[in-house]
């Protein structure tokens, strides 16, 4: 992966024109990148991050941000409950309750 001003880059070998394709992968605008080596695609991806804000500056819309902190999930009405039921056990809400399990879900990866 690569980074750029909080943007994540993905990148996969393209054979079909011989070179790398790298794409934006955490904002639902498309925002792609190629290169033939890693220093040309470090280049390339800030030059369309920066391409993508100077176009969202100029439309005067506001750039979607890399990651805004809300995720949507969906769960069985079972999950939900036992869910509801662990934050009420440890007195915290089940936004609270969601945000500490996937805290210790992401530090055991």
């Amino acid at each position: 992966m690569i980074e750029y001003k909080g943007y994540l880059g993905v990148v996969s070998f393209d054979p079909d024109i011989d070179t790398f394709h790298g794409t934006v992968l955490n904002t639902n605008d498309v925002i792609s990148f190629y290169g033939a080596s890693v220093t040309e695609l470090r280049e390339e991806m800030q030059r369309s991050v920066e391409g993508y804000l100077a176009f969202c500056r100029e439309r005067g819309k506001e750039p979607e941000e890399p990651f805004s902190g809300q995720i949507a999930i969906q769960a069985t009405p079972e999950l939900h409950r036992r869910m509801a039921l662990n934050a009420a056990r440890r007195q915290l809400s089940l936004n609270g309750y969601i945000r500490e399990v996937l805290e210790k879900a992401a530090a055991a990866e």
